[in-house]
């Protein structure tokens, strides 16, 4: 019987064995399909109440580490691996790690933007009403600013060709739920998001993974696998794919066009990264057959929580008819705040900031990585280098104190290839991030 040790952990005790779970699964001990232990058995052993136990597994089960079954057992899911992306990270007997695993957009400890806003709501008297649900003048507002972001990319939204949600993840289950029946296939990028990842698994929702190149997947895979596999959606991230950074050209885009209308897909268009790229979503050449999922999270602020749905009228009542299941999720203050932040152009400079931060970093990462560096790529918030074996330079640059993700956590086939994800926007400095990269070159000798 497995049995974590959570004696030098500083968290609560349910966190604590949530964690070994997650860092059982990482290293192999924990195997998918595995059952873990009974729960009134592992509190016995480990002389921590049931209860403590029953709440870990559940958070395990959030998580998407595992599956709970009445009357069966809690098992290790399969593929669970990229969920341990999202476990809270420990501190290494040498000090803590430089977390480049997750992708998260740079944050500058200097700006004051948000307790600028929230003094001005305050001093207007319109803080306090924040704690009601949003009103129907709010929401309007919302809409009318969401439309006015994703003009940015070159769309011109219809009434009605708009819904809110509490962020893109949010979006993409709301897409995928309203497209497919359980069991149906769906075809997305080899290499795939670990929240496309989650969301497939939990609308039991088999994914096939359509062949890549530095551009992007490549039309004719796509075709190929639309034939083979019957499937009628298409989940893409066409714009500084996560995890690649791929960012398909005018010419690619019009051919995987093509491609959804002749084969009759249907496409959920993951753009989260678009406003950081230069490229039209694919959106603008497949409208009728699109549904574009965007936020404000990677570009102005994850904690915003605010993200757009946008497409066809009749494909967003799919979504929600009432355009209540997806709004209902977001808080009012983060519905006045986008809007004050968008409307008065402090969103769009805090994109303009964030590009130049990105742009100054790829730079950096080109100086300390030299060779290392993948070439003839967009500049993305994260790396994608091409290594071999991944998963022992993870664990090696993990020994230099930094932490980065191997391929195998967002492939979709059983063969992962050889890679890993390096977020430098994760990075609290430049300084620390140029340290950290230092501990990659380190790992990672070459010729």
């Amino acid at each position: 019987m497995w049995l974590p040790d959570l004696q030098d952990s500083a968290l609560p005790t349910y966190l604590a064995l949530v964690e070994a779970i997650a860092t059982a699964i990482g290293r192999g001990e924990l195997k998918p399909g595995e059952r873990l232990p009974p729960q009134r058995r592992l509190a016995w052993t480990l002389g921590i109440n049931p209860s403590t136990v029953m709440l870990a597994y559940r958070e395990a089960a959030r998580r998407h580490l595992v599956s709970g079954e009445v009357g069966r057992g809690t098992y290790v899911l399969t593929g669970s691996r990229e969920a341990s992306l999202f476990r809270l990270k420990q501190p290494t007997a040498a000090g803590d790690l430089i977390d480049l695993s997750t992708n998260v957009p740079v944050h500058d400890p200097d700006n004051r933007d948000l307790s600028t806003s929230l003094a001005a709501l305050a001093a207007r008297g319109e803080l306090d009403m924040l704690q009601a649900y949003p009103s129907a003048a709010l929401v309007e507002r919302a809409h009318l600013a969401g439309a006015s972001w994703l003009r940015r990319r070159g769309l011109e939204l219809a009434p009605g060709g708009l819904l809110l949600c509490a962020g893109a993840q949010q979006g993409v289950s709301a897409a995928l739920l309203a497209l497919c029946e359980a069991g149906e296939p769906i075809l997305v990028e080899r290499y795939t998001a670990p929240g496309i990842k989650a969301a497939a698994r939990q609308l039991r929702l088999p994914l096939h993974g359509v062949a890549m190149d530095r551009y992007g997947v490549l039309p004719d895979d796509l075709d190929r696998q639309a034939r083979a596999t019957g499937a009628r959606v298409v989940v893409l991230t066409p714009c500084l794919q996560n995890p690649t950074g791929a960012s398909l050209d005018g010419e690619r885009r019009a051919a995987i066009a093509e491609v959804a209308r002749q084969r009759g897909l249907w496409l959920v268009e993951d753009d989260v990264y678009g406003v950081l790229g230069s490229e039209a979503p694919l959106a603008v050449q497949l409208p009728e057959r699109c549904l574009l999922i965007s936020s404000l999270s990677k570009s102005v602020a994850p904690g915003l929580r605010l993200g757009f749905i946008a497409g066809a009228p009749q494909l967003l009542e799919r979504i929600d008819r009432e355009a209540q299941a997806t709004r209902w999720a977001v808080a009012p203050l983060s519905l006045a705040l986008a809007c004050e932040w968008i409307e008065s152009g402090l969103a769009e400079q805090r994109l303009a900031w964030q590009i130049d931060e990105m742009q100054q970093r790829w730079r950096l990462a080109a100086r300390v990585l030299g060779a290392r560096m993948p070439q003839g790529r967009a500049v993305a918030p994260h790396l994608w280098l091409d290594v071999e074996p991944p998963v022992a330079l993870a664990e090696a640059c993990r020994q230099k104190g930094v932490e980065v993700v191997p391929a195998e956590v967002f492939a979709v086939e059983a063969n992962p290839g050889h890679a890993v994800r390096v977020s430098l926007a994760a990075a609290l400095s430049r300084a620390q991030l140029k340290q950290a990269l230092e501990g990659i070159s380190a790992a990672w000798p070459i010729g």
